[in-house]
């Protein structure tokens, strides 16, 4: 089972509390992330793309980097692990992405990918006044998938004539090629989320907002599995996931239980007026997700895994048990911390992992 890091972009990790772990972005600090997470025989790194905040006590994500400029440094600095950008299809042309996604293959010696976002924060965009209106929600993904068709054609030949309704290329030119093929991700939930995945991804993340429950993601990486049916493809399904590990059960659900007591329910307030801008959100979407999270008090944006060393290498072995899944993408407390536990702690306990030999 692959995994994977999910580095602290933005202020906070993905924790939306006052009394959990507060910090600033840096490329030093990822660095650090991204070199243990190589040391410890991880698959991959994946930066996202936020461009506001949620607010509150917290100041959730209201700083940022940028995932592009980021990537490039860390590819310059690693030599084994593979590295993804996030690409906001909304704030640059295809033909620009898929340049900058070569530059990055090249500094990285073909190490690199991109996981495409459509928007669902209405205001990131609206502030630049890049909104293209209501009707985005309706046809994103038909938009995301002539993008990604546009930037497949510049990678394959170097060359692209493609003529749709969103993008019309005329004899567009991008050289040199990469060295390798650049992989998608992307991270659809909703009905047509996961039919773009199946369409046009190799990895598609597939969400569970619960505590310590693998299997609860079944359902939608089986959404993930039919899509493929359809489709004759192979989009292999990611977990996103916190870990928050101690020595001892105790030790691991007081600490959670102190985040849960801090949670920003103003950020979170206002992540949930984003979230409900869409119209058209079927039953799978993340408006309704979000709302669960609230009620369940979860001071997260995905699942979390609380417990021992033991328990959460347990937890993470049952993950690779579901059909479908193809790894894990984790997310701790203090990523510092939380990296060394999981590489000296963790990841020697788990079955799915024994081909990784253990860090010096």
């Amino acid at each position: 089972m692959q995994v994977g890091v999910f580095i602290p972009i933005g202020n906070n990790g993905w924790l939306i509390s006052t009394t959990s772990p507060q910090f600033m972005p840096s490329f030093d600090l990822n660095r650090a992330v991204v070199e243990r997470a190589e040391r410890y025989g991880m698959d991959f790194a994946l930066s996202m793309i936020k461009l506001r905040g949620f607010g509150g006590p917290s100041e959730f994500w209201n700083y940022n980097l940028e995932s592009f400029t980021l990537m490039a440094g860390l590819a310059a600095v690693t030599s084994r692990i593979q590295l993804f950008a996030t690409c906001a299809v909304l704030t640059m042309p295809p033909a620009v992405a898929a340049r900058m996604a070569v530059t990055i293959d090249s500094i990285s010696h073909g190490r690199f990918g991109l996981n495409m976002i459509t928007g669902w924060q209405e205001k990131e965009y609206s502030q630049m006044g890049i909104w293209p209106v209501e009707a985005h929600h309706l046809r994103r993904y038909d938009y995301c998938g002539e993008y990604v068709t546009v930037m497949r054609e510049l990678w394959e030949s170097g060359h692209s004539d493609f003529k749709g309704d969103f993008f019309e290329m005329d004899d567009c030119r991008c050289l040199p090629m990469p060295q390798k093929r650049i992989p998608i991700i992307c991270a659809g939930q909703s009905d047509r989320g996961t039919e773009f995945a199946a369409t046009y991804a190799d990895h598609n993340f597939c969400s569970s907002f619960g505590i310590n429950d693998p299997l609860a993601v079944a359902p939608s990486t089986a959404r993930l599995v039919e899509g493929n049916a359809r489709t004759g493809r192979d989009c292999g399904a990611l977990v996103v996931m916190m870990v928050i590990a101690e020595a001892t059960e105790a030790e691991a659900q007081a600490k959670w239980e102190h985040y849960r007591d801090g949670m920003d329910m103003e950020a979170l307030g206002w992540r949930q007026s984003q979230a409900n801008t869409d119209p058209n959100a079927d039953k799978y979407a993340s408006a309704g997700r979000f709302t669960e999270k609230v009620r369940n008090r979860m001071p997260t944006m995905h699942g979390a895994l609380v417990g021992s060393y033991q328990r959460i290498a347990e937890l993470l072995d049952l993950y690779a048990t579901v059909p479908g899944v193809r790894g894990v993408m984790l997310t701790f407390d203090d990523f510092i911390e939380g990296m060394d536990k999981f590489g000296r702690h963790i990841q020697p306990l788990m079955t799915s992992r024994r081909h990784i030999p253990a860090a010096a």
